[in-house]
């Protein structure tokens, strides 16, 4: 259960560090990615940018996950136990493939708030808090 939560916590993080194009006239105006890797302002038309992330789970515990530039990631929770394997963006959700016989899991994630945080909700509706991590 927190493997999943950690994962969505990921995916929301990723979403978060997206950029857009710029709107064309009579359009809302997206948010651009910033050097911190500020989100765009919809999780579903953005990329997910590599980086590190915090992940708040629903019982205040915390882990982190990392996106690598190669499709990889790393979960790690909050004993130190990490869950490696594949990311991607898939039809708008954060998507984590485990290493192994686990089963993929996608996560439909909110745009972020003006401090980068978003939330990622799975299939199950567990619900993550994920913040790009500082430095």
């Amino acid at each position: 259960m927190k493997k999943l939560l950690l994962l969505a916590g990921i995916a929301a993080l990723t979403a978060c560090s997206q950029k857009t194009e710029e709107p064309k006239e009579n359009t809302v105006a997206s948010v651009e990615n910033t050097a911190a890797a500020t989100p765009a302002a919809t999780a579903d038309s953005a990329t997910t940018a590599p980086g590190d992330y915090d992940v708040k789970m629903a019982d205040g515990t915390m882990g982190m996950t990392t996106i690598n530039a190669d499709g990889s990631y790393v979960d790690t929770d909050a004993k130190g136990k990490q869950v490696k394997g594949k990311f991607a963006h898939k039809d708008g959700k954060d998507c984590f493939d485990p290493d192994g016989d686990e089963t993929e899991t996608c996560w439909t994630v909110s745009a972020p708030g003006a401090d980068g945080s978003f939330t990622a909700k799975a299939p199950d509706g567990t619900t993550v808090t994920v913040s790009p991590k500082k430095s």
